[in-house]
């Protein structure tokens, strides 16, 4: 029985708009993690997962979850899905295609009645970002059973912990280890995601197949230096933060332009005591490296770290340097990504495959289950912005592609 005729890219984008309404941002996109925006997009997710025949619940961390059971009930599941959360003023469909694209192939199965072997499970995972508590794939990492149980002391801009969010969701901070799943209840994770980059519309392609995600280390750094009046302070005699971070800031982009794939940035920055009239002492600033290769990212890693060191030793300004976060490249199982080409060409679509310098849930699921990835073109590349834009044309594409992929899946043996 035919079930791809029930896919609809108008509908994804509808429902793309409905969730960009739960805001924090008055005339914008802004949803972090356990925050009563996202308590609303949450609860309209489990809503569309019913209509859709699943079975939906939030888990111990506040994902949101739902099951479209298969032939033999309790049967492991494929794993499809996404995040709920955006960065500030962020774009509609970073993250919520994935898991409306998840909900549409689950409603399309149950509009024609057809159960599969496996069971089919759509999670919108809560904190992918990593805006609210400054740590990312947190709700994935929950269900990968390596969440660290340190970060629910881990604080918002706020003051307020992870913990103290989770009760005030009405969720027990002490049972978000019951978010784990085991390996053997998970055959694989497929995930839909817009590119985020520029190659698919350069390759006038819809949807393209992921090899793998790259890989990325952030770090916080702090200089210190010393304050003075303006008008007094000599230049010679200035031990000025700002003007070694600016400095460090080139040296970082320097490192990451020199060579092929790799990429660093300095993403945010702020000035003490940000006077107009006093020499700065003291700057704040957060770096963050990508490659697709760990020895690549690394060797930057330790460029950058030797260039500041150089840097504040000539200009007489202490460094500090803490590593917040890293992780290794994950590569995309090479089973599903062939599984994923022959339903792309199934659909008559081009055989075409590249990485993702973007950072995704499926970095943390790795842990438990094989990895897949499909991206859909993105207007000029633009993402992590409101003027991020899809079609339903593509939109339906990559939704055709995945239920392709779903209905033809094939555990590894």
């Amino acid at each position: 029985m035919c079930t791809i005729v029930h896919i609809s890219g108008r509908r994804l984008l509808e429902r793309a708009e409905a969730l960009a309404v739960h805001s924090e941002l008055a005339g914008g996109l802004t949803r972090t993690s356990l925050s009563r925006e996202y308590r609303g997009a949450a609860d309209l997710v489990l809503e569309w997962m019913r209509e859709a025949g699943m079975a939906a619940r939030l888990d111990a961390i506040g994902n949101v979850l739902g099951r479209y059971e298969a032939s033999t009930p309790g049967a492991p599941c494929l794993l499809l899905g996404s995040h709920l959360d955006t960065v500030r003023n962020a774009g509609k469909y970073d993250g919520m295609l994935g898991v409306l694209s998840g909900i549409e192939c689950a409603r399309a199965l149950n509009a024609a009645g057809k159960r599969l072997p496996f069971a089919l499970e759509v999670v919108g995972f809560c904190d992918e970002e990593g805006v609210r508590f400054g740590a990312t794939l947190l709700g994935s990492r929950a269900v990968a059973g390596t969440f660290d149980p340190a970060l629910l002391e881990a604080k918002d801009s706020a003051g307020v912990t992870l913990a103290q969010a989770l009760r005030e969701f009405g969720l027990d901070p002490a049972r978000v280890g019951e978010a784990a799943r085991k390996r053997a209840e998970v055959l694989a994770y497929a995930e839909l995601h817009i590119e985020q980059g520029p190659v698919l519309e350069a390759e006038a392609l819809a949807v393209g197949v992921v090899t793998a995600i790259n890989g990325f280390t952030r770090m916080a750094v702090t200089l210190e230096g010393s304050a003075g009046h303006a008008g007094t302070v000599p230049m010679n005699l200035r031990r000025d933060a700002l003007a070694a971070a600016a400095e460090c800031a080139l040296a970082v982009e320097r490192i990451g332009s020199s060579e092929p794939g790799l990429v660093a940035t300095v993403g945010r920055m702020e000035v003490l005591p940000g006077a107009i009239n006093v020499v700065p002492g003291e700057a704040r600033f957060t770096i963050d490296v990508r490659a697709p290769a760990d020895a690549q990212r690394l060797r930057a890693v330790q460029s950058i770290r030797a260039g500041i060191a150089a840097i504040c030793a000539r200009r007489n300004v202490a460094a500090r340097i803490e590593e917040l976060q890293q992780q290794g490249v994950a590569a995309c199982a090479p089973w599903l990504v062939e599984q994923m080409a022959a339903a792309l060409q199934a659909e008559g679509l081009r055989d075409f495959r590249l990485p993702s310098g973007a950072g995704h849930d499926g970095q943390a699921i790795q842990a438990i289950a094989g990895i897949g990835m499909l991206f859909i073109r993105c207007e000029k590349g633009i993402s992590h912005n409101p003027a991020e834009a899809i079609t339903a044309a593509d939109a339906e594409a990559g939704a055709r592609v995945l239920l392709r992929f779903i209905e033809a899946f094939e555990p590894k043996r």
